[in-house]
């Protein structure tokens, strides 16, 4: 246990008991343990922001070069 677990194991075993501390910092600790698994998939990582970033980059030139090539075949056709 850290400090402060046995701090607050201390502060309320005096309230509720020995095995009644236990019982409560053991519920708490797993619930805590759950909620920080369930984030952890959906928070983005480097990596996934990195990936995301190269496939903004490649439609972003895609979009342009389309653009441009539209463009110039309207321009060539004369209809700019």
């Amino acid at each position: 246990m850290s400090t402060l677990e046995l701090e607050l194991y201390d502060a309320i075993k005096k309230k509720l008991g020995e095995k009644e501390s236990k019982l409560l910092l053991q519920t708490i600790e797993s619930k805590i343990s759950k909620d920080l698994d369930r984030s952890k998939d959906t928070l983005a990582t480097k990596s996934d922001l990195a990936n995301l970033k190269a496939d903004i980059i490649k439609w972003m030139f895609i979009f342009w070069a389309g653009t441009v090539a539209l463009s110039g075949i309207l321009k060539a056709t004369g209809i700019i």
